[in-house]
């Protein structure tokens, strides 16, 4: 049974692979509570991210242009090094000059935190595209440990954070002086680097695996298994083997899958316009206000709503997995819960820096739950409405990505001269805001 050791082998390293996915940008937001003070863009700062996190979808459109314009000449095993290189310096660079500023039009800016980010972004918008074709190679049982493994992303981050702790915030003489976490914003983003090597690691041993092991593994799933050390150098091989078709999120098919349920065009319209808001909402409307909404209760809140909120996301992926609910109105349920709980955090963020029940427990408690069920249920409706696209046809989740994106895009575009421009939103300090009882 030398072939079952083998199989789990797969198993670990599609796993570790797919943990370097987003793990970069994840660990962004989770640190953000702890250099939002000291970065001079201050409380604005999340709203700088998410434009460039959206800028960087420049990568997979290349990627996608590549492959209409140029079909078979994209050496997609190398796009994978290339960016699991760059996001493995660009963690490591961010540990030294993350806190580096300069002057630009008279103000000072964090230039080079800005920079790195983008190529941090650039790297995991891109790994969406070129991660999962690769793993289209192998049988469907190793693509789900991918999906796994691409949840730590997310997962790790959180509890690294948690692990790392906020500090303490004291105000001596109308004034804050901080205690120290754990440990430092560059020590975290050395973890970063680390996490992103192992990924490396992975896709290296992935790539490497001899073909004697490929072959032996049809013994065990009834799948033609092309040969992983072609990367995607023969974009046939997703076809081959008598018309297999490989169940992954991704699959590469252009006819609806037999079993795939029918759905109305009013039914579809419904599905798109979830896809559209529910993206819009997590991607771009309350991630560049968190810091408004959850600042005026004290970096702790703060911290415990980023990092759980990064955990929320995986866990709500992992209970789709085990408990898939199709239902439209379910969903649409689901969505007006979250809805509901976006529209809270919206609403203390807009109220800024004096929102409802600050300075008590119950006022922290309640923004941080906000938070986690506002991410965990739009986290549950995003992955359900996947899976029903999916299954109805190839095209239709081609159009959910484009759907996802869009609403990321106007949710970031919509927020950015909102916070930035006509400051709707207003930062305060915990030591000097003198709030009506």
């Amino acid at each position: 049974f030398w072939w079952c050791d083998m199989a789990l082998l797969i198993h670990m390293l599609a796993c570790a692979f797919g943990l370097g996915s987003w793990v970069a940008v994840n660990g962004l937001w989770v640190e953000l509570p702890l250099i939002v003070n000291a970065l001079p863009e201050g409380w604005e700062l999340p709203s700088y991210l998410t434009v460039i996190i959206q800028l960087a979808n420049l990568g997979p459109l290349l990627v996608t242009l590549m492959h209409k314009l140029c079909p078979g000449r994209l050496k997609e095993h190398v796009v994978i090094y290339s960016i699991l290189t760059i996001g493995a310096l660009s963690c490591i660079l961010l540990a030294f000059f993350w806190d580096k500023t300069t002057v630009v039009a008279g103000a000072s800016h964090s230039t080079a935190f800005f920079i790195i980010t983008f190529f941090l972004s650039l790297v995991d918008c891109t790994s969406s595209v070129t991660f999962l074709p690769f793993m289209m190679q192998l049988p469907a049982k190793y693509i789900t440990t991918y999906f796994i493994g691409e949840g730590l992303s997310g997962f790790i981050p959180g509890v690294v954070a948690l692990a790392q702790g906020v500090g303490m915030a004291k105000c001596v003489n109308s004034s804050q002086s901080y205690l120290p976490p754990n440990f430092s914003s560059s020590v975290f983003f050395f973890i970063l680097a680390a996490m992103m090597c192992v990924s490396m690691a992975a896709f290296v041993a992935l790539n490497r695996l001899p073909q004697t092991y490929e072959l032996s593994s049809e013994k065990l799933v009834p799948h033609t298994v092309a040969s992983i050390s072609y990367g995607l150098d023969n974009p046939a091989s997703e076809s081959d083997g008598g018309g297999v078709k490989h169940q992954g999120e991704g699959a590469v098919q252009n006819s609806p899958l037999l079993a795939g349920p029918k759905h109305s065009m009013y039914q579809l319209a419904f599905i798109y316009v979830l896809v559209v808001w529910v993206n819009a909402a997590t991607n771009g409307l309350l991630p560049s206000v968190q810091s408004y909404s959850c600042m005026p209760y004290g970096n702790l809140a703060y911290h415990l709503s980023a990092a759980l909120a990064s955990v929320a996301n995986p866990v709500a992926c992992t209970i789709a997995m085990f408990f898939q609910i199709r239902s439209l109105v379910f969903l649409g349920v689901l969505t007006v819960l979250g809805t509901g709980f976006g529209s809270y955090n919206m609403a203390m963020a807009a109220m800024s820096p004096c929102p409802l029940l600050q300075g008590s427990v119950v006022g922290e408690t309640i923004i941080v739950l906000s938070w986690l069920f506002f991410t965990g249920t739009l986290s549950y409706v995003k992955v359900m409405v996947g899976v029903i696209l999916r299954d109805r046809s190839h095209s239709a989740l081609v159009w959910c990505g484009a759907a996802a994106q869009m609403g990321s895009l106007v949710g970031s575009i919509t927020m950015f001269p909102l916070v930035n421009v006509f400051r709707l939103f207003e930062s305060g300090d915990v030591c000097n805001t003198e709030c009506p009882l």
